[in-house]
């Protein structure tokens, strides 16, 4: 691959969305089962908003999965504990490689381009320390819909000044990789759990583990 930047998806990509479990385990003896159902609704929410173009940023889609999974879990959360579940959402951490390949990549412009809130978006980059390391954070909320929405990709290129065949889109979501792909990115898919293809009809440029293979892949 030859890139003159990169965009990261963040959730589940530079920030492992399951670190609530911790969180979870004040409301559940398998806080894994309520992260799982939590994370599938989310992203399902996001699909079916944007079909419907009826949005609502991603901290009342969030909230909205949460009621549905503890609802389906047969889960009782006080209103303190569903705060202190939204709440980690906020300081999730970030993979263990990550710090470390965004400072390998210092030449390279990156940034982040997610479906995150604004205000979802830097409390997790301020919590995490990344902020030195990204030329900008950029919301779906500027364009009102989800990814894999061209609209939303279209953002990248617009704040970065570089035509997007030139730009390295970097996702651990197959759904994500095949709608920066369609876009017309490069496209490099974080296949952290060894998974399947996303049945498509489109294929990365790049397959890699985690971050810092694709920092090899790069050369840095």
């Amino acid at each position: 691959m030859q890139v003159r930047g990169l965009l990261f998806d963040a959730y589940g990509t530079l920030f492992d969305v399951h670190s609530v479990v911790e969180a979870g385990r004040a409301v559940t003896s398998d806080p894994q089962a309520l992260s799982a159902l939590w994370r599938q609704k989310q992203l399902e929410y996001t699909w079916l908003r944007s079909l419907m173009g009826r949005y609502e940023d991603f901290w009342a889609v969030t909230g909205s999965a949460l009621t549905f999974a503890c609802r389906r879990l047969g889960l009782q959360v006080s209103a303190a504990e569903r705060q202190r579940l939204m709440d980690a959402y906020l300081a999730l951490d970030p993979f263990p490689e990550v710090r470390e390949v965004l400072a390998r990549l210092r030449d390279l412009p990156c940034a982040i381009l997610s479906n995150g809130a604004p205000r979802m978006l830097e409390a997790v980059v301020g919590h995490s320390g990344l902020g030195e390391h990204l030329r900008a954070v950029i919301s779906v909320d500027e364009v009102r819909t989800f990814k894999p929405h061209p609209a939303v990709y279209a953002l990248g290129p617009a704040r970065l000044g570089l035509a997007r065949d030139t730009i390295g889109f970097v996702s651990s979501n197959g759904w994500d990789v095949a709608g920066a792909k369609a876009f017309g990115f490069q496209v490099v898919w974080v296949n952290r759990q060894g998974g399947p293809l996303e049945e498509l009809g489109v294929i990365p440029d790049l397959e890699v583990r985690d971050l810092a293979d694709l920092a090899g892949a790069l050369g840095r």
